[in-house]
């Protein structure tokens, strides 16, 4: 009896956005990891985007900060209209700073929460930020993994667009948290990148993705300081994928995903 094989889904990547340690957009990153350009490790800079509202702007958190980033760059990159994209959100965690300040509060004697500390709290609270600046209705997805988030957050968005033929924006994301939890989750600076996948290709694409699940072992980057970032905070796990992309070769990429398996992702230019 012949056995059936599925295909992978898969879909072209549009757009792009990054934003990291000494990697500010996606240009930047494109050449450091392309080898064109070297690079050092610079803190994160982040900066609510304009599109918010002044409210908005003034109480929006770090992981709120960089998702919105970076999703705007990646939709700015493909000339997509952002409030008509499907949306899924990955992160390993919330805001380590908020959380920090909600703690404080509630080991004080006065353990009034601020509602603007509690809404920053939830773990959707970069989606609601999204809607809010874009003007998005569209189906969106938040989800976590732990360390695994940007690979499960890919898979989400690539079986969106095989099942519903549809473009679908990945926002991956993480940022730092402060001491003491530091200490318990040691992710020492704030990364994200985001990638816009469409159904079909168009003027903006730069290749094709499809992913399954493997045993093999995860890719390490050959630049050993960027390796460290890639191994230190969870969504630069898509470090090894984005360096295919940016010297547009076509391979197989193996991403770390869960303890008991990876992700293979195969990238054609």
């Amino acid at each position: 009896m012949t056995r059936s094989v599925r295909p992978s889904p898969s879909a072209f990547v549009t757009g792009i956005g990054v934003l990291g340690p000494g990697l500010p957009d996606w240009p930047a990153a494109a050449a450091i990891l392309a080898g064109r350009a070297s690079w050092s490790r610079e803190k994160t800079v982040l900066v609510a985007p304009e599109l918010l509202p002044a409210a908005e702007r003034r109480r929006s958190v770090r992981v709120v900060k960089l998702a919105l980033s970076i999703g705007l760059e990646a939709v700015a990159s493909a000339h997509a209209n952002a409030a008509e994209l499907a949306t899924v959100f990955a992160s390993s965690g919330g805001d380590g700073y908020n959380c920090h300040h909600l703690c404080e509060t509630l080991a004080s004697d006065d353990r009034q929460i601020s509602p603007t500390r509690f809404h920053n709290s939830v773990h959707n609270a970069a989606a609601g930020y999204w809607s809010i600046a874009t003007g998005a209705t569209a189906p969106s997805a938040v989800l976590c993994a732990y360390d695994g988030s940007f690979g499960a957050g890919l898979l989400e968005a690539l079986a969106q667009v095989a099942v519903d033929r549809i473009p679908c924006l990945l926002i991956a994301y993480d940022a730092d948290y402060p001491e003491p939890l530091f200490a318990t989750r040691p992710v020492p600076d704030a990364f994200g990148a985001a990638l816009l996948l469409t159904p079909e290709p168009g003027p903006a694409s730069l290749g094709r993705i499809s992913a399954t699940l493997t045993d093999d072992g995860a890719d390490a980057l050959a630049d050993p300081a960027l390796d460290a970032l890639r191994r230190s905070i969870p969504a630069a796990r898509s470090l090894p994928l984005l360096g295919a992309i940016a010297r547009r070769e076509t391979r197989r990429v193996v991403l770390d995903y869960l303890d008991h398996a990876r992700l293979a992702v195969d990238f054609s230019a």
